[in-house]
């Protein structure tokens, strides 16, 4: 069965699993959030690589024992990566930085790597490869396969690092494992993002965040109700480009981002045309990284910025009426997607936004699209991960076949992150964490856009 089938279940035996910390003493000492690392919930990330099995006929001890020995040496310097994340005297986390160490499971899965169904992680990635964080903040699995490939999957806490964070060590991490200097020392000076005095706060602010102590109390889903599910998809350059063309028009060139997000914002809203005639509104919501905001021309912060370790985001969104999201042309949706954006991109939005937490703490906040209720109508938010280095995350055996953030963030409302394809010829994978209806629907609507995942796209033998 190709990875893009139903795929046998398959078992993965835990053989070992030990803790591994900072290769030399460190001192105890405690790291406190950030303003913007008190926005995000306590949620863990996942993050996962597939390797074909290697020309050097390295074995899988070998290979996992290169795996701990490198993470052992990076953990000196990404030093927050081996703490706790703790409760201070006022109730808020800060990171106990104790060298307790990082979980490092070694795991046997009875499948291949090209049967491996990628585009249903619910069944193979998640709580087989991708490892359940137990205690800390980071944790690791490594799982050879029966071809004799190789998976390796961490997990992560949101509150300690962002997507470009966990990047900056997942990089160094490889440059170690191959003796390699540090390209990208992190930084964890939190006077970077210090709050003014006094504080001005834009009251567009208000409509994006909001205190815990103001949110509605859960509600119970019905048994019948939709509910969310992960897949990962391919999608072409050339489709993109399709895309970017009927999106840009009037002289404005939108992003592709800009231009995948608006045509997704039509699927979803269609979806909700089709599923129930209560649901008036969806919101789309899009993650932006602040670090080149706040930088404006400012040389030796850019450095500073660029090595920044921990969280830098903000959720700007937009919310529409389905039946004009469903009736509009793509580019006048691309519109409404840059007009939300545009009031985000800027300096003064995240020094606003760090001031608008210092004005809450030690109340908590989040922001509002992630806690959507779904009488609010359907909601999702996109994450660019054209970052992602996976074709740098090379341990000394080859680079992945194939990487993807694995992320069931938990929250009431969707998430898609798409990334760069491994073959690095614009082509994007795609993880998506929407509703099963969504799902169904744009599969139906869209599939010469969406193409399930599977190894024909990846090159595995």
């Amino acid at each position: 069965m190709g990875a893009g089938g139903v795929g046998d279940p398959f078992i993965v035996s835990v053989n070992k699993r030990e803790v591994v910390a900072a290769v030399l003493p460190l001192q105890e000492y405690w790291l406190p959030l950030s303003n913007l690392d008190l926005l995000l919930p306590p949620v863990d990330v996942g993050v996962f690589f597939c390797y074909e099995k290697n020309v050097r006929n390295l074995t899988f001890e070998s290979m996992a024992g290169v795996l701990k020995k490198a993470l052992a040496q990076v953990l000196v310097s990404h030093y927050a990566f081996a703490g706790e994340v703790v409760q201070n005297s006022v109730g808020e986390p800060e990171i106990l930085c104790n060298n307790r160490g990082v979980e490092f499971v070694e795991a046997f899965a009875e499948v291949e790597l090209r049967d491996l169904n990628l585009y249903n992680p619910d069944d193979t990635i998640e709580g087989k490869l991708v490892p359940e964080k137990k205690h800390g903040v980071f944790a690791v699995q490594a799982t050879e396969l029966r071809c004799g490939g190789l998976v390796v999957a961490c997990s992560f806490d949101h509150r300690v690092a962002d997507a470009y964070s966990a990047n900056m060590f997942l990089v160094s991490w490889a440059e170690v494992a191959q003796s390699k200097p540090i390209s990208a020392p992190p930084s964890f000076r939190r006077s970077l993002l210090n709050p003014r005095r006094p504080g001005s706060i834009h009251p567009s602010l208000d409509d994006m965040y909001i205190p815990v102590t103001e949110l509605p109390p859960p509600k119970h889903p019905q048994p019948d109700s939709d509910h969310l599910i992960s897949r990962i998809y391919y999608i072409t350059a050339e489709q993109l480009s399709q895309l970017q063309s009927l999106a840009s028009t009037k002289g404005c060139r939108r992003t592709k981002l800009e231009s995948f997000s608006a045509f997704l914002w039509k699927m979803v809203a269609k979806s909700a045309i089709a599923q129930s005639a209560d649901k008036k509104m969806t919101k789309m919501g899009v993650v932006v990284d602040g670090r080149t905001r706040l930088i404006e021309g400012d040389e030796h912060k850019a450095s500073l910025m660029g090595s920044y370790f921990g969280n830098v985001l903000s959720v700007p969104y937009g919310a529409e009426q389905v039946d004009e999201l469903n009736e509009k042309p793509l580019e006048w949706v691309a519109d409404k997607v840059h007009e939300f954006l545009e009031g985000a991109v800027t300096k003064e939005h995240f020094l606003g936004l760090i001031d608008w937490v210092e004005a809450h703490r030690p109340v908590p906040g989040l922001a509002k699209i992630y806690c959507n209720g779904s009488e609010d109508g359907p909601a999702f938010v996109v994450s660019s991960g054209q970052r992602f280095p996976v074709c740098k995350v090379d341990f000394g055996w080859g680079m992945p076949g194939f990487g993807s953030y694995h992320f069931p963030w938990g929250g009431d409302a969707g998430y898609v992150m798409p990334m760069p394809s491994p073959t690095g010829n614009g082509d994007w994978v795609v993880y998506m964490h929407l509703l099963r209806g969504q799902v169904e629907l744009i599969e139906a609507e869209a599939a010469h856009v969406f193409r399930p995942l599977t190894s024909i796209y990846l090159n595995f033998d």
